[in-house]
């Protein structure tokens, strides 16, 4: 339902005619009908009513709704601690996860604002809350998988393969040159201890997620199996996508079974 919709509403249950609002109210019947029809901004119309040039009016309006809006705006990045900081200043809430902003969704002051206006009703906004916490644990459980069968089937062994051309050439270096392989193969050895490094924190980063996925995958309580997927499984991905960008930085192009994110960007 609109504004105009809610007006008209409300004047039919007061038993008024258009004309009679606008007496109460001092404006013109006309200003009423626009109004009704989400033609017109009430507060302006009632300026104008008073004398004041339209434009005039509009900039009234404007300049109220910057003042009332400036504890809310921020000109900068809304996802950075700088953001969290200036919240926390400014006395808003600070919601730092999507459990925690649903149920702020479905809380008693919000519950009333959308029952009054004819939004949700309680039914419907438990509905939607059990609806969008399903949701947020199926997404992360998906993305969870996915990345798991990726980092396990495709990442792991061809960073691995691309160590064993490296282990193949450091040898080839060594039978020939005994005494020189380390200086000339420096390079070589590095990359190959680095990405023993990041194959290791991968193996244990996707064991430790599949394992927090087992634990809140037998939980009832809804909401305790939401907030755990979004605090103990959603964590394990950004480690396992940080050791699997590390390793697209060293595996061989041709090797890499995946676009990387350079060619992504210049793809025509």
């Amino acid at each position: 339902m609109t504004i105009g919709q809610r007006i008209a509403q409300k004047r039919k249950e007061l038993g008024l005619s258009q004309e009679a609002l606008g007496s109460k109210l001092g404006v013109s019947r006309q200003s009423i009908y626009k109004w009704e029809a989400d033609s017109a901004l009430p507060e302006v119309d009632k300026l104008i009513a008073k004398g004041i040039k339209k434009d005039e009016a509009i900039l009234q309006i404007i300049r109220k709704y910057i003042i009332e809006s400036k504890k809310i705006r921020f000109e900068g990045n809304g996802y950075s601690a700088e953001w969290l900081r200036e919240a926390d200043r400014r006395g808003l809430e600070s919601i730092q996860s999507v459990p925690d902003a649903f149920k702020i969704f479905s809380s008693k002051a919000y519950s009333k604002l959308f029952d009054k206006h004819k939004v949700f009703n309680e039914s419907e906004i438990h509905a939607r809350y059990e609806i969008n916490m399903e949701n947020l644990i199926k997404k992360i459980q998906i993305e969870s998988r996915v990345l798991a069968d990726m980092a396990a089937n495709h990442i792991v062994p061809t960073a691995i393969h691309y160590q064993n051309i490296l282990i193949k050439n450091v040898q080839g270096l060594k039978d020939i040159l005994p005494n020189e392989y380390l200086d000339l193969a420096a390079e070589e050895i590095r990359t190959i201890q680095t990405i023993a490094k990041h194959v290791k924190a991968i193996r244990e980063n996707t064991y430790l997620m599949v394992e927090a996925r087992k634990k809140y995958n037998h939980m009832d309580n809804l909401v305790a199996r939401a907030t755990g997927y979004s605090e103990d499984v959603l964590i394990y991905l950004d480690k396992i996508r940080h050791d699997i960008d590390k390793l697209e930085l060293i595996v061989d192009d041709e090797l890499w079974p995946l676009p990387k994110y350079r060619e992504m960007m210049t793809i025509n």
